[in-house]
């Protein structure tokens, strides 16, 4: 009697690279698992596969693909609007890759992966590639695994990448950082239309739409965006690039051209020296969260720490130890040598 097999080993790294490169939709949904792995040996073969895809390309600094993060208020139709877009970006012969960083359970890391079936068009398109990305609870977590799964995406052909975001919190801030422009959605509400923007929003955003401007909503959606931008003007400064306002309608496919083209046209006005000098800046700033992230991994899985853990918990929870010296117990417990095993 043969003997039972074991499980069938995953692709190797070269596998993986080469069929990334490919372009084979299994292959770059592998890649991209391995990428957002926290798992220590997953992290050590994720930098390997980047670092082989990078030797081809310029580590994404100047790459040709055009980075687009989308935002917007809840119940903005951000899901219909990216289908919408990403089909039209389709039947015009582009790659459109979709990373939809979806709210993470900070009890349980489990996130609502609703995108795909929102998204039923695009999901069967050969040409797109939808990926859910839980964000774990962690905006660190989120840098580390949409920035590389855009390198994936790239390398494997997509020569659009569009990043959403949840639409609350820090999360915008985050997303704005590693694209090359930052399109907020937002809804016409009668009387109350600048209500819930936040003015940091008004001064990140590159390109503003009043979505869902169908039907008897599109003279209210009109309204709304002159007043949008009416509130650009002051926050921006005159020398800078002027967000333009414009109304769409994902649901029905008007002004999702005219939109586009407002995304082009801010590539346009940060030029290819431009562009290039926003993504190094990302880079840098992308280095130093792999490190901060790198560091919080170590701490979790440090021995001394692990030690002390349990300890400095019960102690804090009683209230017989304050907060700040509990974090220097912790620190000197990571700092500790460690010692050696008999």
């Amino acid at each position: 009697m043969p003997a039972a097999s074991g499980p069938r080993p995953g692709p190797s790294v070269p596998e993986l690279v080469e069929g990334v490169r490919a372009g084979r939709r299994a292959a770059v949904a592998r890649a991209i698992t391995l990428v957002e792995s926290s798992r220590p040996q997953h992290r050590a073969q994720a930098r390997e596969l980047l670092g082989a895809l990078a030797e081809q390309g310029d580590a994404g600094v100047r790459s040709p693909s055009v980075r687009v993060g989308i935002s917007g208020v809840p119940g903005v139709g951000k899901s219909t609007f990216i289908e919408a877009l990403g089909s039209r970006l389709t039947a015009q012969g582009h790659r459109v890759g979709v990373l939809a960083v979806d709210p993470s359970s900070v009890r349980t890391g489990g996130s609502v992966l609703g995108d795909k079936t929102r998204m039923g068009r695009l999901t069967a398109d050969p040409l797109a590639y939808i990926r859910p990305s839980p964000s774990a609870g962690t905006l660190g977590g989120v840098a580390r695994a949409t920035v590389q799964a855009m390198l994936v995406l790239e390398a494997a052909g997509h020569d659009v990448v569009l990043v959403e975001t949840v639409g609350v919190g820090q999360s915008e801030i985050t997303v704005a950082g590693m694209v090359d422009t930052f399109l907020f959605l937002t809804l016409a509400r009668t009387g109350d239309q600048l209500q819930g923007i936040k003015k940091g929003i008004l001064e990140i955003a590159d390109v503003i739409a009043v979505n869902k401007a169908d039907g008897d909503r599109e003279t209210e959606a009109r309204v709304a965006a002159r007043e949008l931008a009416g509130a650009l003007r002051l926050v921006r400064g005159h020398d800078e690039w002027a967000p333009p306002v414009v109304t769409c309608s994902g649901l029905t496919d008007v002004g999702v051209e005219d939109l586009w083209e407002r995304v082009l046209g801010h590539r346009d006005f940060l030029g290819a020296d431009g562009l290039g000098a926003k993504r190094a800046e990302q880079q840098l700033d992308f280095t130093w969260a792999l490190v901060r992230d790198e560091l919080e991994q170590r701490l979790r899985h440090s021995a001394g720490v692990r030690a002390v853990r349990d300890e400095v918990r019960g102690a804090v929870l009683s209230g017989d130890l304050p907060a700040t010296l509990a974090a220097d117990r912790i620190l000197a417990a990571y700092d500790e040598p460690a010692r050696p095993v008999r």
